[in-house]
């Protein structure tokens, strides 16, 4: 039995689980670099928190049971009501 024989059942039990791919995709996010890389990498940073890249990529570095997962939205929406209620206020 040589090597390649060996690896058949594990190949076969990887097969049946399927892939685990835990890539994120995101829309690309473009900045223009003219003349000055730092500020193109400022305004990188600025455009990719307003979209919450990092935020999401972090958020799905693990497992979050579905409970978790819907006490996280209530307290998003409740902040997101805050704010808003915030910024009625002051106008």
């Amino acid at each position: 039995m040589d090597v390649a024989e060996q690896d058949r059942p594990r190949d076969r039990e990887r097969e049946r689980r399927g892939s685990r791919d835990r890539s994120v995709y995101f829309r690309p996010v473009e900045v223009e670099v003219k003349d000055n890389l730092e500020k193109a990498m400022r305004a990188l940073k600025n455009r990719m928190s307003k979209e919450g890249v990092l935020q999401e990529l972090k958020r799905r570095r693990f497992y979050e049971k579905p409970s978790v997962r819907r006490k996280r939205k209530e307290r998003e929406a409740l902040k997101r009501l805050r704010r808003a209620a915030r910024r009625a206020q002051s106008k």
